[in-house]
């Protein structure tokens, strides 16, 4: 009778703990919660954004630099977000049982930091620019803009523009794109600061321990 009393415990016992250890059922509706869409959906919107601003810089006149036409960095963002999208999709396994799954999480938090520096960069260059263009004294030679900080230095260093029609483009429709440039890529950098941030917490502070290894009789999952 003790025995069958003994049993009947042992089995309550099991059943309690499978309930309680993690389905697949329940992966996948948690996908959405295992890995934010909105921040590779932002950082895809701003890469393109920031990839259009710059060719429309590149449209007001040919011989402006690469640093002042940050297309590269929009380009870059664009990237780290499909890779987002990729991860989103991977099988999720707790322990981190696929070399996919790992890659991919090592790769876009990577992806991310890089992505948080070239936008600080970014709006360092977008900021210098917007002071001096801001501070230009422009005249038309021939197809060329020519501006100058300070006219009435002789010695003042100029900037020549070509194939601009109006100087007016340089003073106003320029600068105002260097003030977007700038505002674009904070909101890219706190975005890829916050994926970088997501990945790290993902991966130490949020895992899985318990007796998985251990006995058959014992499979149950904590969530630390």
């Amino acid at each position: 009778m003790g025995q069958g009393q003994k049993g009947s415990s042992d089995k309550k016992e099991g059943k309690k703990r499978r309930d309680e250890s993690p389905t697949p059922e329940d992966g996948q509706k948690c996908r959405v919660c295992r890995f934010p869409l909105l921040v590779a959906l932002l950082q895809l919107l701003l890469g393109v954004a920031v990839t259009a601003v710059a060719f429309l810089m590149l449209a007001i006149s040919p011989s402006l630099l690469a640093r002042e036409t940050p297309h590269w960095a929009g380009i870059i963002l664009c990237i780290v977000s499909i890779l987002g999208f990729i991860l989103y999709f991977i099988t999720y396994l707790p322990d981190e049982r696929t070399s996919m799954q790992f890659i991919c999480k090592l790769l876009y938090f990577i992806l991310c930091t890089i992505g948080l520096v070239i936008s600080v960069l970014v709006m360092a260059f977008a900021a210098h620019h917007y002071t001096q263009t801001s501070n230009f004294t422009c005249e038309k030679v021939g197809e060329d803009c020519v501006c100058k900080l300070n006219q009435e230095d002789p010695i003042a260093r100029t900037f020549t523009y070509e194939g601009v029609s109006d100087c007016e483009v340089i003073t106003g429709t320029l600068t105002l794109y260097f003030l977007l440039q700038i505002v674009l890529n904070v909101v890219q950098a706190l975005v890829c600061a916050v994926g970088a941030f997501i990945m790290w917490k993902h991966r130490y502070q949020v895992f899985y321990a318990g007796l998985q290894i251990g006995s058959p009789s014992y499979k149950q999952w904590q969530k630390v």
